[in-house]
């Protein structure tokens, strides 16, 4: 049995998202990229799936954290006849891939205690190991990594650890080390092309001052504020964590398969880039100063849509790979023997007729921060605009991704209204050339047909479809696109039948699953972020002491590290579902800048005599 998922642990190096359990085993490593072949799928599975675990014998986790603003984490540890802290990270560096574990005795003696099991393909296969003695004068490292080495190959890919040596056992290895106070022990995992000279030792104490000036200089520009700063710093953090270094594009999240519904089939494939989710966090990023990253992701953007309008997918890979074929591994068990176990994503094919109108709301927000359009960028909005134009007629799969019939989705509807309306306001603004006049036509005619085809007329709120009178949580991203204010009436009803449909426990749903729409079985707790956008909400319509408990609840939910999941489990007090999700993270942050604003508002308001 892995540990629970709010258990894990992110380390990063802005290529992969290895999970490092509180009982020391990295259970999740994807190696060089988030999407590889895991070579550690014990998260997925039993630790014969492969993990590397190191703790000190008989040892109790005191305590751990992650340093300020990085994602270097040290670990306390106890044990009967001492102390140790054990730090652990991944440098920040693009010519390789490492991830550093650094075991420091700080009280008595204590003895380190590895577990390894290397397991390439996703446990899939077994590598050949053999160990690698040292040249006559040693590695050039740091004094610590200049001893042997075990080499682990398999197909394309090899596994060097340096450290103390571990010993063969069957398939696996291991060790105990013991240390005394003062005494410390570095182990290094390092991944590279079997058929490439083995990378040298790195110099451990030069690859952690580097890590962290990275992340402690990219936080002190990220500008944040409110009550809940550290959160948002955090989450902030996390989004530059799923941020590819090289290609800029942003997968949903750095694991697949973690279970929406524990022992059920709701088990997808996170680690691709989704256009709405990394255009929803290019606005988080955009709102806190960080022009550049979105930049960066603008170009990701072109480079993947380029073509054929008529192509245009809702996700891609992390240079902008189309293929995405979802297959399933039946030889992993699952987490809580959650089956079956995906990689890839079938909903690449779907459409999903709100995606556009998700990008052309950041881009536009990216013209006003000062990024001027090109003679690439915005031919290519006015193809994505002329795509979303030729299927208006065409039913989706709405933004949750729904395996069952398609359908007009209301929100699906009125962010294609809002993809018009962005396209217009670029014209008439940025004086971008656009077939204004027949854009403004079929954005009046969206309008008509969404109110009146998309509101219930007995509440008085708008609905998940067309054709039911169900609520969906994404409606509260309606006022978001400017087609309603926060506090109209059609949004005031419709917050009402959904906090009276899809409230369970004090979170929210994201639809009803015994509405039989989305073509699965069994069920699912809370989404997160739709508890943040109720949030949202409440700040933007008059609801802010609502806002604030709903807000503080949330916030209290992070792990001990600040992590999210995608769900909440709330009997259960769990995480659920990837971890930890970027679509998560994005919606706290625009959360607690919405409750900044209402409070601001109010301030100001209370202040002025008039």
């Amino acid at each position: 049995m892995t540990s629970q998922i709010g258990d894990y642990a992110l380390l990063a190096d802005l290529r992969t998202g290895p999970l490092v359990s509180t009982d020391g085993s990295i259970d999740w490593l994807c190696l060089p990229r988030f999407d590889s072949p895991a070579v550690f799928s014990a998260i997925l599975g039993t630790p014969e799936d492969g993990r590397w675990r190191m703790t000190p014998a008989q040892g109790t986790l005191e305590h751990r954290a992650y340093e300020q603003d990085t994602f270097v984490l040290r670990s306390t540890w106890s044990t009967p006849t001492g102390r140790v802290v054990i730090t652990e990270f991944m440098p920040i560096d693009g010519q390789r891939a490492d991830i550093v574990r650094i075991a420091e005795c700080v009280e008595g003696t204590v003895t380190i205690e590895h577990d390894l099991a290397l397991r390439p393909e996703y446990a899939g296969s077994r590598p050949w190991v053999r160990r690698i003695e040292p040249p006559p004068n040693g590695e050039q490292g740091d004094g610590e990594q200049g001893e042997g080495y075990l080499l682990a190959i398999a197909g394309p890919d090899a596994y060097v650890l340096r450290g103390p040596a571990l010993e063969p056992e069957g398939h696996r290895h291991s060790g105990a080390h013991p240390l005394a106070a003062g005494e410390r022990a570095v182990w290094s995992l390092t991944w590279s092309h079997s058929y490439k000279p083995v990378p040298a030792p790195i110099h451990v104490e030069q690859a952690l001052a580097h890590t962290r000036a990275y992340w402690e200089s990219w936080s002190a520009r990220v500008e944040v504020r409110g009550r809940w700063a550290d959160a948002v710093g955090r989450s902030l953090l996390v989004l530059r964590a799923l941020t590819h270094a090289e290609t800029g594009g942003i997968v949903a999240a750095p694991t697949t398969s973690l279970p929406e519904d524990p022992g059920g089939e709701r088990n997808w494939d996170y680690r691709y880039c989704w256009l709405r989710d990394s255009a929803l966090t290019l606005e988080a990023l955009l709102a806190h100063g960080r022009t550049e990253v979105a930049h960066h992701w603008r170009d990701w953007l072109l480079r993947a849509v380029a073509g054929d309008p008529e192509d245009l997918q809702i996700m891609y890979g992390i240079a902008g790979e189309r293929q995405l074929p979802e297959r399933e591994l039946p030889h992993l068990s699952g987490h809580l023997d959650s089956r079956p176990v995906r990689i890839g994503n079938g909903a690449v094919t779907q459409f999903q007729a709100d995606v556009v109108g998700e990008v052309m709301i950041a881009l536009e927000l990216l013209r006003e921060a000062g990024v001027a359009e090109d003679d690439f960028s915005w031919p290519l909005q006015r193809n994505m605009v002329d795509f979303l134009v030729s299927a208006k007629d065409v039913k989706d799969q709405g933004l949750w991704e729904m395996r069952g019939e398609p359908h007009f989705f209301t929100h699906s509807r009125v962010m294609m209204w809002a993809a018009l309306d962005r396209a217009i306001h670029a014209c008439t603004t940025y004086d971008l050339p656009g077939p204004v006049a027949h854009w403004t036509e079929l954005r009046e005619e969206l309008r008509t047909e969404i109110l009146r085809r998309g509101v219930n007329p007995q509440t008085g709120g708008f609905t998940q479809t067309y054709d039911t009178t169900e609520v969906d949580a994404s409606l509260l991203q309606i006022p978001q696109t400017g087609f309603v204010a926060y506090d109209d009436p059609l949004m005031l009803a419709t917050v009402a039948q959904i906090e009276q449909d899809l409230m369970s426990d004090g979170l929210l749903l994201r639809y009803r699953t015994s509405a039989g729409k989305d073509g699965l079985a069994g069920d699912e707790h809370p989404f997160l972020a739709c508890s943040f956008w109720l949030v949202e909400q409440y700040a933007h319509s008059g609801r802010l002491p609502e806002a604030v408990a709903l807000m503080d609840r949330l916030v209290g939910l992070r792990t001990d590290l600040g992590l999210l999941a995608e769900e909440y489990d709330v009997a259960g007090q769990r995480q659920m579902g990837n971890f930890p999700q970027a679509f998560s993270h994005l919606a706290l942050v625009r959360a607690a800048d919405a409750v900044a604003t209402a409070e601001a508002n109010a301030h100001d308001g209370a202040a002025d005599p008039t």
